[in-house]
């Protein structure tokens, strides 16, 4: 089969010819319909080296996965082959407390899981190929009726990510609060569709490009701003002068990081999910009184079906370019460029082949 094959760090991703993996005990063979492309990927390629993480190339790459069962291993019960299936990109050790709490993203032991604080994609090969391995049945979620794998695909990620970051700030975003969205790409898109869809706040986007201001406007934000020195200002003037009980960073550097901890409110959410690598200081004056400031990581199994559910009701919706396999390396060179607005997708297979 073919693959999109990252053989070494700071290297572009090749298209391959690999053997077509055997699921053992417990493990599920699945035919890939979609596997959305990240910009976390071109970290991988382009900003990584030996020694900066407990594992190294060559894999193949995609973490956002979605497609059919195709084939079981001994032992796995609940699932038949042909059934469209979405792929929980984070694997932990599935024994400690976190995992057994549905908190694999968090794993007590990731020493003991199958690649160290990774999964398919990342340090295992991951779902740009014809066939993705995952190494137990408790990573899949069947797809609810109406959700195609290529639009289930980047659920898994930048609409998980997101969703698992607004989910913890519920309780703050009650009718007459704010909250702001700052990168309207991949992720923050997405993001704005699931406080439209779980929440009764206000949105405001920030992102300089028009076509993602557009995007944010189509996707539910009641206001669509451009960064620059007049930005907080903006936010404040929209607020009545209080600021935003929750800001989400969907960049991550420097420059937005400031600007969220400006427009954010007293005991406002500050939370981090953009890997721009920037620094926020935090001092008794830095940040408003009270204000939290947090990073997330992805999301959970339970929190996946929930945005499987919101997307098949017609709530959440990926604005996805398809791309064919033969395509994926050229898909990483325009999601450099900043060429793909929402999430790009490469379909491996249009419909299950048995």
């Amino acid at each position: 089969m073919r693959a999109l094959r990252l053989e070494n760090w700071q290297t572009p991703a090749v298209l391959r010819d690999v053997d077509v993996p055997e699921p053992g005990p417990g493990a599920v063979l699945v035919q890939v319909g979609g596997a959305g492309a990240c910009h976390s990927d071109l970290h991988l390629m382009h900003e990584f080296q030996a020694g900066q993480l407990p594992w190294n190339p060559p894999f193949t790459l995609g973490h956002e996965n979605a497609g059919w069962v195709h084939t079981l291993g001994d032992g796995v019960r609940g699932l038949e082959p042909g059934l469209p299936v979405a792929v929980v990109g984070a694997w932990g050790c599935g024994r400690c407390a976190r995992c057994l709490a549905d908190l694999e993203t968090y794993c007590d032991h990731p020493e003991l899981a199958p690649v160290p604080g990774g999964g398919g994609g990342l340090g295992l090969d991951g779902g740009m190929a014809e066939y993705l391995l995952v190494p137990d049945a408790r990573h899949l979620v069947p797809l609810p009726d109406g959700l195609d794998p290529a639009h289930a695909a980047p659920l898994t990620d930048a609409a998980l990510t997101p969703y698992h970051a607004i989910r913890r700030s519920w309780s703050k975003l009650t009718p007459g609060s704010t909250a702001v969205a700052i990168g309207i790409g991949g992720l923050g898109h997405l993001g704005v569709q699931v406080l439209r869809a779980t929440t009764a706040a206000r949105v405001i986007a920030v992102d300089a490009r028009e076509s993602a201001r557009d995007v944010a406007k189509r996707s539910g934000a009641d206001l669509a701003l451009t960064p620059g020195p007049d930005l907080v200002g903006q936010i404040r003037e929209a607020t009545g002068g209080l600021g935003a009980d929750v800001v989400l960073d969907f960049v991550g550097s420097d420059e937005t990081l400031a600007a969220a901890a400006a427009a954010a409110r007293q005991l406002a959410d500050i939370t981090i999910v953009g890997l721009g690598g920037g620094t926020l200081p935090v001092s008794f004056f830095s940040v408003p009184y009270e204000a939290s400031v947090q990073s997330t990581y992805w999301g959970n199994r339970h929190e996946l079906v929930e945005v499987l559910d919101l997307a098949a009701r017609g709530l959440l919706h990926a604005e996805v370019q398809r791309f064919g396999l033969e395509q994926a390396a050229e898909v990483y060179e325009l999601l450099s460029a900043g060429q793909i607005d929402g999430r790009a997708v490469v379909v491996p297979s249009e419909e299950y082949r048995p």
